[in-house]
């Protein structure tokens, strides 16, 4: 029996309070396992949660099982930590497979588990906390309660302010955070930002939303002045016609629809934003414009064509970002109109280039030029 096989079978029993498996080997791999012992009506069973992307897997497992499984796991993962009313105990797996073990006996302080299968939500905006915004928006009740028909568009602002949680660590600390929003429309979201990177978090930003509807942009600025969110304005323009080229940190850009998205993300580009946020929808282009005779049995079919042509649309959009030096992840969005346009790109700037020579191939076979290339083109000939 190895040093892990032991371990684990010290700590998985009715005594554990949780435990973790984290830092994956490879990209392929999830972000971390938890697990924690759950009482089932059939009996204790240790719970494992396999957090991959946004999704999360989650696998019953008897007692001789759950051992069994870390040991399996943990060739994919590097840290595990333990916690059981007996002690806590940390182990590392070096790139060698040398297993080094450190253990501290009792843990004063440390709650029992929650064996409980169905444990309560817990929210960046608490539903029972009542927020202006979500008020006027008609999301809350006067008296803070959650309007019984739009509880999914308050689960979906808690998991939009999840994914700005995520990105704070790449945004400044020292200064201000400027953020663009191209396409804010009625600013659930961008309100929702405001609210949580000013006065949750305490930051110093400055966030502009731009939309073409005069009356919603007007609505919007009479609500940030009633709310006295002096850093937060609205604009009427055109995504494509923005003017200026100055640095910014956070573009966010969710719903723009069609080749809106693209000049939004050649906004962000120029701009060298530290982080991109998208949530594109309505890919028309590459439906229009995509060939190919080895496909075209497939291709016939036209919802089987709209759908491959909006995946490769953000597909390219993602390769196109990489070459432009971001670290670029696409992630699954419960969109705010319940349509299937649920991915979000989530763009971070600091990789070097990217050779765009697979995805110039690519278009080629396909025979698709979408607008964030043509875009991406035309600003390296004008730079020579």
């Amino acid at each position: 029996m190895t040093e892990l096989e032991k371990l684990f079978r010290q700590y998985v029993t009715p005594e554990l309070i949780g435990a973790v498996l984290s830092n994956p080997r490879r990209k392929e791999s999830g972000r971390k396992i938890q697990i924690r012992p759950v009482q089932l009506k059939t009996g204790l069973v240790f719970q494992a949660s396999e957090y991959r992307g946004t999704q999360v897997f989650h696998h019953n497992l008897k007692q001789h099982e759950a051992a069994a499984r870390m040991c399996e796991w943990m060739t994919e993962y590097r840290q595990a930590e333990l916690t059981a009313s007996f002690g806590q105990a940390w182990a590392l797996v070096s790139k060698k497979g040398k297993v080094t073990i450190k253990e501290k006996n009792g843990c004063k302080g440390v709650k029992p588990a929650d064996l409980s299968h169905n444990r309560k939500k817990r929210y960046i905006l608490q539903p029972d906390q009542r927020v202006e915004f979500l008020v006027d928006l008609g999301v809350q009740t006067k008296e803070g309660k959650i309007v019984h028909a739009q509880y999914d568009k308050f689960r979906q602002i808690n998991r939009f302010l999840e994914f700005i949680a995520d990105i704070l660590p790449h945004l400044p600390k020292d200064r201000e955070i400027s953020v663009l929003d191209f396409g804010c429309g009625k600013s659930y979201l961008t309100f929702a930002m405001y609210y949580y990177l000013k006065v949750l978090k305490g930051r110093a930003v400055k966030i502009t939303g731009l939309d073409l509807k005069e009356d919603v942009i007007a609505h919007c600025n009479d609500l940030a002045r009633a709310y006295g969110y002096q850093e937060l304005h609205f604009q009427v323009g055109d995504i494509a016609g923005y003017p200026g080229t100055e640095p910014v940190d956070l573009v966010v850009t969710l719903h723009a629809c069609d080749t809106a998205t693209d000049y939004a993300l050649d906004q962000a580009i120029r701009r060298e934003a530290r982080v991109i946020l998208s949530v594109p929808c309505c890919q028309h282009e590459l439906n229009q414009q995509l060939h190919n005779e080895i496909l075209a049995p497939v291709l016939q079919y036209g919802l089987l064509k709209e759908r491959l042509a909006a995946l490769l649309t953000d597909g390219l959009r993602a390769q196109i970002l990489e070459s432009r030096g971001y670290e670029v992840q696409l992630l699954e969005f419960i969109d705010l109109e319940h349509t299937p346009k649920n991915i979000l790109i989530r763009a971070v700037r600091g990789k070097k280039d990217k050779s765009p020579e697979a995805y110039q191939r690519l278009m080629e076979f396909l025979q698709v030029h979408p607008t964030l290339a043509v875009l991406q083109e035309e600003r390296t000939d004008n730079h020579g």
